[in-house]
């Protein structure tokens, strides 16, 4: 097990380089499983997420061969349709290889998905999906199992716009006979960019970023070189660190619109933004003003992924915050946390009550999963005195050199193996 040991109190000063977004590169890595030409992903993150996507591509039959900073993907050899188990449990997003499995195979096999214990997230959307499409399901010891002879398109409601149930969907129908309809789909950036990806390697798709998306089945996939957008959360991890702990940082390659709830946020705080073209420079030298209420909501509404983060920044300001969280029923599991800390949090079902402190207190404390834990070493940074946050495993499932990055901007941040 590695921790960080963090001396808190430092101003964050400079530039740091986004990387591309982890919730873009996993589905985009599952949607490789199609192409019938080899396919090179750029700038990916070097995080355990994207380690165990390529590790299960491998166990499929796909060559795999990293390149740098990119990933070079060919799956014209691959021969198999079951995803082992011990991944799957590790891998949350192992999930969106349902789709493309069964599309290439016409089967799957594939154990529950694990990844953060944030609350409930069944799949019965992915799998309600893909039964209008014509696949066959069962359940048996913990696998989900599903056959079909063909693949035909189908309207499909959506009970809730589902990022990855959209995504699963969409990965299934690209090769379907016929033309699928998603309604109600999700909305997000990364569904945008999976759509940009499958359609420059030869697929029919319209509609991503807005509630309808079309797909009109094709039988041949291409190759490709891709570069995935930015990652909106990482950026806006490192831009509530700045706030909090004060100085002045450049998010570097990001678009500023799809963060946008975030950076309104962040004004009303007190903070000082400047976005020009892909950068967003926050500067911030003084304590900064609660904001009455933050929910979070399907995107373009403030993403749950920083909600963590900016309670913790709450946790720090003039004043009085409700935090309401609307998507994950135990994503407030960080908050025993924050308060070692000093913070004065109190949880009432959905809903954090945050009454603002002079400033965090060096503590031990324990990362649960992967966005809480980035909050957890944002109040370190932000805090006085020396803390130590435990079982970082978690946060590298999201953030590739993040202690690097960080003493990069001047922080006294160290990884140790326990």
């Amino acid at each position: 097990m590695e921790k960080y040991i963090i001396n808190g109190g430092n101003k964050l000063y400079g530039s740091v380089k986004i990387q591309s977004a982890k919730n873009s590169v996993l589905p985009i890595l599952a949607a490789t499983v199609l192409a019938d030409e080899k396919v090179e992903i750029l700038n990916v993150p070097q995080i355990s997420d994207v380690k165990n996507m390529v590790k299960i591509l491998a166990c499929l039959g796909c060559r795999t061969v990293y390149d740098g900073d990119s990933i070079v993907i060919d799956s014209s050899s691959a021969d198999c349709y079951e995803i082992p188990s011990a991944l799957a449990r590790e891998l949350r997003s192992s999930v969106f290889l349902l789709g493309a499995v069964i599309s290439r195979f016409h089967s799957a096999k594939i154990a529950y998905p694990g990844g953060c214990d944030i609350g409930l997230r069944p799949v019965d959307l992915h799998l309600t999906g893909l039964k209008r499409l014509g696949v066959q399901i069962s359940e048996k010891n913990g696998y989900i199992i599903c056959k079909c002879d063909k693949l035909r398109g189908n309207e499909i409601m959506l009970d809730c716009p589902s990022v990855g149930a959209t995504e699963n969907i969409m990965l299934a129908a690209v090769k379907a006979e016929g033309t699928t309809i998603i309604k109600n789909a999700a909305r997000e950036p990364e569904i945008e960019d999976l759509q940009n990806f499958l359609n420059k390697i030869g697929a029919k798709i319209t509609g991503a970023g807005s509630g309808t998306i079309r797909i009109d089945g094709v039988k041949k996939l291409y190759g490709c070189e891709y570069l995935p957008i930015p990652d909106r959360i990482e950026a806006g991890t490192f831009l509530i660190g700045a706030a909090m702990c004060g100085g002045e940082v450049v998010a570097d390659g990001i678009y500023p619109e799809n963060i946008s709830s975030l950076i309104h946020k962040l004004t009303e705080n007190g903070c000082k933004i400047n976005i020009n073209n892909d950068k967003i420079v926050l500067e911030n030298h003084k304590i900064l003003t609660s904001v009455k209420s933050v929910e979070t909501r399907p995107y373009p509404g403030f993403p749950t992924d920083l909600q963590a983060q900016y309670t913790a920044l709450c946790c720090i300001c003039n004043g009085h915050s409700i935090i309401t969280e609307n998507l994950f029923e135990t994503r407030f599991k960080y908050v025993p946390e924050l308060r070692k800390m000093g913070a004065d949090v109190t949880v009432i079902d959905r809903n954090a009550f945050v009454r603002g402190v002079e400033k965090f207190k060096g503590a031990t404390v324990v990362a649960y999963d992967l966005r809480g834990g980035a909050a957890l070493v944002l109040a370190a940074l932000a805090g006085e005195g020396n803390s130590e946050v435990i079982d970082i495993s978690h946060i590298d499932r999201g953030y590739g050199s993040f202690e690097y990055k960080l003493r990069k901007l001047g922080a006294d941040i160290v990884r140790v193996t326990v």
